[in-house]
């Protein structure tokens, strides 16, 4: 297998599983390099590069940027140079001097392909309706698991039978609002999911979860299962509350990735240090 058919199946491979990634292409070089124009490597989020993109010199250039992109969801074009002077920027071009003395230059586009996040909803519930209808107008990917007939644009309509279709590490919102709480938590906490909401007053999550223990389910999953679901915003109708529930989790995603910048921060420090 050459190298472009690697990028290739790792690609297909990402995709499925819905895991981000960076392509990495040469659009300029000046010799000597053992690079050329048109080759191309794929960065995942943890760092792993595969492809050609020249040699041990720029690629961990080549991964850092590559995970920058990732955060950010911004491109970037970079030039790697045989100048000593470290990182600059010139014309809107990040410079780097390159750390092995080959005398070559790279010029690369660094492209991020990230994927926003799933919500994954249970229940024919007015909520659910809400949220099914709401979630996509905010950049969510939304998967309606139902095995009845409901009517929702841009949803991807899924049974229950082929839950296991459903990758790990969705958002997943039980809104069954009293039709089959018990067993639809069940699923939910089975989906392996990056976190679960319940739609339902306290006193009855607490019940339920007493039950969800009682039937051998991980307490640690259980206990944290958010119900109510949502930020508290004194919401009424069905889409209120979506509102809400949709507010909450853009709360956790993007504090996620605060605390991520905030730890990246403190192990460079302590690098330097």
């Amino acid at each position: 297998m050459n190298s472009f058919e690697n990028i290739i199946e790792r690609t297909r491979e990402l995709e499925s599983q819905e895991q981000s990634y960076a392509l990495a292409t040469v659009i300029k070089i000046i010799h000597p390099t053992s690079t050329n124009v048109g080759d191309k490597a794929l960065v995942t989020s943890d760092g792993k590069l595969y492809g050609w993109i020249g040699g041990g010199c720029a690629q961990p250039l080549v991964i850092r940027m590559a995970k920058l992109c990732l955060e950010d969801g911004k491109p970037r074009y970079i030039r790697i140079t045989p100048d000593p002077r470290g990182e600059k920027v010139v014309e809107d071009v990040l410079e780097f001097g390159m750390p092995c003395q080959s005398g070559g230059t790279i010029e690369l586009f660094i492209d991020p392909v990230t994927f926003m996040p799933r919500i994954v909803v249970l229940g024919e519930s007015p909520v659910a309706f809400a949220l099914a209808q709401t979630a996509p107008q905010f950049g969510f990917r939304v998967t309606w698991l139902t095995d009845n007939e409901v009517e929702a644009h841009d949803v991807s309509i899924l049974p229950a039978a082929r839950s296991s279709e459903i990758c790990s590490g969705t958002y997943v919102v039980v809104a069954t609002q009293g039709i089959k709480d018990l067993p639809q938590l069940k699923l939910a906490l089975s989906l392996q999911a990056r976190h679960v909401a319940f739609v339902a007053s306290q006193r009855k999550a607490d019940a339920l979860r007493l039950k969800l223990l009682e039937e051998g389910m991980d307490s640690a999953a259980v206990a944290a299962i958010e119900a109510p679901a949502g930020i508290p915003i004194h919401a009424k109708s069905a889409q209120e509350i979506a509102l809400s529930i949709l507010a909450s989790l853009v709360l956790r995603i993007r504090s996620g990735e605060v605390e991520k910048k905030a730890l990246k921060i403190d192990e460079e420090e302590e690098a330097t240090a």
